[in-house]
């Protein structure tokens, strides 16, 4: 079989009947429920963020407060509240925290291959539809991030259904139905997290794009129908900001909230982060080329490709790719930046890909590079298992700190990665990229997950916590982790979340709690130790969390006591379904 032909087997080239369409969405829900829902209910919550929405939610869920997200008691400022509403109404359903919290990232993600698979396909066609949503599930950082409990992926979802409007308006219209859901997806995505409104700023290049040149482009209408787009958006916003609004003027500490997350979290952030920062060529040269897999490696064949579109003057393929660079360079400019944060732009790179993909998946030189990429990878993950045989010291210190042996994965990831190479061979590289990514995948679910849970979820850390605590005395936490909360069987006492900004004001509070009675402990960091309790008896909890920890009891410091603020203190006990 050649390379063409088997190429278009199976893409079917040239069918688009109904059955067709129903066959392209049967392998789509299919693959991503193989490459994304595998391993669900098989691990905990863990950092970074998972534990920390996992317990705003389990808590918001056992006491109905759905307006005010809070972290063991203490007011959380940083995200609006639609993700945690839609997690807690998974949990409310599903009734198991280990499976809803993954359930909203699952659902959004393979929401996503279909909108994408819906636009290629009305934009193009239905093989173009199915190509771009492919490569989708194939590209790294949105089949790894849709696998995690993170908010981003929810935000993704409402940002591609933000574009699928727009663009089903822009440029298959008019549809001012569409339009407005452009806009209300934008508005929703805003009440997830505070970039929600990223699909609005394909106005901008669409506004440039004018003249006869750009084509196809929606008939002019009235100046008045565009007003339906910002009534839409104000109209999600309000879902949760009218009744946030209201609680906060007879609630101080909603007030408090509201200034926090509208200027403090949102503006902010954005012009001078507190962390996270990074310089502006961060996510050109440290994220995308890696994240970015497979598409990166397609673009000295796409390039070209789009730029005789920009000149033929095809808005398609002009939209999506200013849109692109658009996002990017939104997040460059801002002082914070992580990895994430150009996921949303992953979507319509792969929507761009797709008129391209049938014809350079035929060329030799483009499934040689895939192949190439897959073997360099299986070779990668053979030469870690063979480093960390000969390198015992460096076995054993991931065993400590994880609790998993990774000479037995790598070895699997390896072997198996070698054996779909020799099958595919260079003339179907991409079969061997995929086939190493699904081999991949699947080891992280089944065995590399299960391994490292109970070290990652905070549940081993506190059962040494429990095992040498006093029960019969009372609980403190310093500088805590959030898993640490949710894995808690007992009331405990902390002292606010997430101060690390103030560590030494904290350390002074909690200083003042335990001097109130003799029948108080403490769990607090190397740092706090030294810092306010370096005279008590202490006992060693080990390492967690690249902390040193410790069970604190007696007198702490007398200067650290008198700069302690009893105000700072907050009583939280577990919901009974965390004891189950």
């Amino acid at each position: 079989m050649t390379q063409a032909s088997w190429v278009q087997g199976v893409f079917r080239v040239g069918s688009h009947s109904t059955r067709d369409v129903r066959l392209d969405l049967f392998w789509l829900l299919g693959l991503g429920l193989l490459l994304i829902a595998t391993g669900i209910g098989l691990r905990d919550p863990w950092p970074a963020d998972e534990p920390r929405f996992a317990l705003i939610v389990r808590d918001m869920v056992a006491t109905g407060d759905w307006l005010l997200p809070r972290v063991g008691g203490d007011v959380y400022a940083d995200k609006p509240p639609l993700f945690f509403w839609l997690m807690g109404l998974c949990l409310t359903v599903i009734g198991s925290l280990r499976i809803a919290f993954l359930v909203p990232s699952l659902l959004s993600g393979l929401a996503c291959l279909l909108l994408i698979y819906d636009l290629g396909r009305r934009l193009w066609n239905r093989e173009t539809g199915l190509a771009a949503a492919l490569v989708l599930l194939l590209t790294v950082q949105f089949v790894w991030q849709v696998r995690q409990a993170q908010i981003d992926a929810t935000l993704l979802f409402w940002v591609v259904l933000g574009l699928y409007g727009l663009v089903r308006h822009l440029l298959l219209g008019p549809a001012w139905g569409w339009y407005a859901v452009g806009w209300a997806a934008a508005g929703f995505g805003v009440i997830t997290k505070g970039v929600g409104f990223l699909p609005l700023l394909i106005l901008i290049p669409f506004a440039a794009m004018r003249g006869p040149r750009w084509s196809p482009r929606m008939q002019s209408s009235s100046v008045a129908l565009w007003f339906i787009g910002p009534v839409a958006f104000l109209l999600a916003v309000s879902t949760w900001l009218v009744p946030m609004l209201l609680a906060a003027n007879a609630d101080p500490t909603i007030a408090a909230y509201r200034d926090e997350i509208l200027f403090h979290q949102t503006v902010g952030r954005y012009t001078d982060a507190w962390h996270h920062r990074e310089p502006f060529w961060y996510f050109l040269v440290q994220v995308i080329p890696g994240l970015w897999l497979p598409l990166t490696l397609l673009l000295p064949w796409l390039v070209p490709q789009w730029r005789k579109a920009w000149q033929a003057g095809d808005l398609r393929i002009g939209l999506l790719t200013a849109w692109v660079v658009l996002v990017v360079l939104f997040f460059s400019f801002s002082s914070g930046k992580r990895g994430v944060y150009v996921l949303p732009a992953v979507p319509a790179l792969a929507l761009a890909t797709g008129p391209y993909l049938l014809d350079l998946l035929q060329r030799r030189g483009v499934q040689r590079a895939m192949f190439v990429l897959a073997a360099v990878l299986a070779t990668v993950c053979l030469l870690g298992a063979i480093y960390v045989q000969i390198r015992p010291d460096r076995r054993l210190e991931m065993i400590s700190s994880y609790e998993i042996d990774v000479f037995g994965p790598l070895l699997l990831i390896g072997i198996a990665g070698a054996l779909v190479c020799a099958f595919t061979k260079p003339a179907r590289g991409v079969l061997a990229y995929a086939g190493l990514l699904a081999v991949t995948l699947l080891t992280v679910s089944y065995w590399v997950n299960p391994a490292m849970n109970t070290a990652r979820s905070g549940a081993a850390f506190i059962k040494r916590v429990e095992q040498i605590d006093d029960p019969t005395a009372e609980l403190g936490f310093v500088g805590f982790k959030e898993q640490y909360l949710l894995n808690v069987h007992r009331p405990i006492v902390h002292f606010g979340h997430a101060r690390w900004r103030e560590a030494d004001q904290e350390a002074a509070d909690a200083a003042l709690w335990l001097s109130g009675s003799g029948s108080r402990q403490l769990v607090v960091n190397d740092y706090a130790r030294k810092l306010c309790f370096a005279d008590t008896a202490s006992q060693s909890l080990g390492e967690a969390n690249r902390s040193e920890w410790f069970i604190v009891r007696g007198k702490p410091d007398g200067k650290c006591v008198a700069r302690g603020k009893a105000a700072a203190l907050y009583r939280y006990a577990p919901p009974p379904r965390a004891a189950d």
